[in-house]
């Protein structure tokens, strides 16, 4: 009878795919479509019903770098609870299509992004960037007021040094944005994964020059690991 009743929520599941994941009222166009997603949200959804994660713990989302930093994200963010949710490919907008079903129904209390990657490289303006950043957190703080942000810059790479100006411009008024702003982080990669001559690491990058390797995971890490852990050890309750 359990497993019967568990492949029926499976199965329902998976039926209705992403029907009314989202409830947000986004002002700008949904560009890619988002949808494009289903399979890996729905795996998301799945594995939710089987093991739901507790609330209070530290939601990890955004695209293919966050996706990949997943294996070894545990053990390089020790001693949190964390929500593992990177879907590879994404933009912030599809952050925001997501936001109920990947973030705010966990409760979380702190959210990790990186995103701005691709959406720089599909030709979203460096403004089209930030709104969508700024849409994301004013929307998740209107239903969580007291979460807390960690925004990791879209980082360099060698596959893409051709955007790295508009890449850098998204960045910087990220950054400006939640120096001013409580509870909100910038965590800048950039300078680590560039050479002396400004040059993005090509020993950090697996062979398609857009993804980090390893290397390039051990040195990201060793950027944003201190910051979070430090930050966020005096809320672990689990």
């Amino acid at each position: 009878m359990l497993y019967s009743i568990k492949g029926s929520i499976l199965l329902l599941l998976l039926a209705n795919g992403l029907q009314a994941v989202s409830s947000v009222a986004y002002p700008f166009a949904y560009e890619p479509d988002p949808t494009r997603f289903a399979k890996q949200v729905d795996a998301y959804l799945v594995a939710d019903s089987i093991n739901f994660p507790k609330s209070g713990g530290i939601v990890c989302i955004g695209s293919s770098s966050m996706r990949m930093w997943h294996p070894r994200i545990e053990t390089d963010l020790a001693g949190l609870s964390l929500v593992a949710r990177g879907f590879g490919g994404s933009h912030y907008s599809d952050v925001i299509y997501f936001a109920d079903a990947l973030i705010l129904k966990y409760a979380p209390r702190a959210l990790v992004i990186y995103e701005g990657d691709n959406d720089a490289a599909y030709g979203k303006s460096v403004q089209r960037i930030f709104n969508d950043f700024r849409y994301l957190i004013q929307f998740c703080r209107k239903r969580l007021p007291d979460l807390r942000f960690y925004i990791i810059g879209a980082k360099p790479s060698v596959a893409r040094w051709d955007i790295a100006q508009e890449m850098q411009a998204a960045n910087a008024m990220i950054r400006d944005y939640c120096q001013d702003r409580l509870g909100i982080t910038y965590i800048d990669v950039w300078p680590a994964l560039l050479n002396d001559s400004g040059m993005p690491r090509a020993e950090l990058f697996i062979q398609d020059g857009l993804h980090l390797n390893r290397a390039g995971y051990n040195a990201w890490s060793a950027i944003i690991a201190p910051i979070i852990r430090q930050a966020e050890a005096e809320f672990e309750s689990f």
